[in-house]
């Protein structure tokens, strides 16, 4: 299934994208929200509920919103794909452990609306990344059971405001939190449609232009071992979100560096999930 979350008439509605448009379940379940369907193992009764339905909404009459939009946790990856540790030019060696960072719900926003350009930058780059969404609470998870916790996979354009990264000595956390920076969605593809053992690919684009591109088969931390790493120190509950890295070709790595403007179009795509798609806009 394609589970989504938007605005209908302002109201914080949930349901499945079909051929022709999408079905609103949240009339037609027991679930307050999408996260909520996920906690109580909604998903039989979610396809029980759309069989032989018609579409209630257009897709393009919708405000989506980040598929979970206010999940507890929302953890991010750094340095993911082979390749990206050199583009750093340090000369340190290969990372033994994941970078890991955490985004609030503010700095995201659902595809189709407006990524904000923040007014005390010019640095706003783009990221394009896989997510997994946990469907199953769990602590001290073993790689071979890791599968078995990942509800579906959606995408992020992790935006970054780059001079403020390194604000801190020893964080990045404040330019990956500018509000509205960054996005996720459209949708979460259940693993029964999308099986998050791969491969997957990834590809971003800027105004139609391919900048990034790479495959899950080139991740040096793979899935299974980020959620048996995380749960280690935390409880992965249904509903949190791992953003899993980015490949090479973010617009710093270009000389000269090639910053997000005011009108570009961003596009985060995998051949199995769908098209992630925002503008940029001014921060008002």
């Amino acid at each position: 299934m394609h589970l989504l979350s938007y605005l209908a008439n302002g109201k914080p509605r949930f349901g499945a994208s079909i051929p022709g448009g999408v079905v609103d379940l949240t009339e037609r379940t027991e679930f307050t929200d999408l996260r909520a369907l996920i906690a109580e193992g909604g998903l039989d009764s979610a396809r029980q509920a759309i069989a032989g339905q018609k579409p209630d909404h257009a897709l393009d009459d919708l405000t989506l919103l980040p598929p979970i939009p206010a999940p507890e946790k929302l953890w991010c990856i750094g340095v993911n794909y082979r390749d990206r540790n050199a583009e750093y030019k340090d000369n340190s060696d290969l990372p033994k452990y994941p970078s890991l960072f955490v985004r609030n719900p503010s700095s995201i926003v659902g595809s189709g609306q407006p990524i904000e350009k923040p007014k005390v930058s010019e640095q706003l780059d783009y990221e394009g990344e896989l997510v997994i969404v946990i469907g199953k609470q769990g602590r001290h998870i073993p790689r071979e059971r890791a599968w078995e916790h990942i509800f579906g996979m959606t995408l992020c354009n992790e935006g970054s405001v780059r001079d403020w990264l390194h604000h801190g000595k020893f964080n990045v956390t404040q330019g990956k939190n500018f509000d509205r920076s960054g996005s996720i969605g459209p949708w979460i593809v259940t693993s029964d449609e999308c099986d998050p053992r791969g491969p997957h690919d990834i590809i971003t684009r800027v105004n139609g232009e391919v900048r990034q591109s790479d495959s899950t088969e080139r991740l040096m931390f793979p899935f299974d071992y980020l959620i048996a790493y995380l749960s280690t120190f935390a409880t992965l509950k249904p509903g949190d979100m791992i953003a899993t890295g980015t490949p090479t070709g973010a617009g710093a790595r270009f000389t000269p560096p090639r910053w997000l403007k005011v009108g570009d179009i961003v596009e985060v795509e995998s051949g199995k999930i769908g098209i992630l798609r925002n503008i940029v806009a001014a921060e008002q």
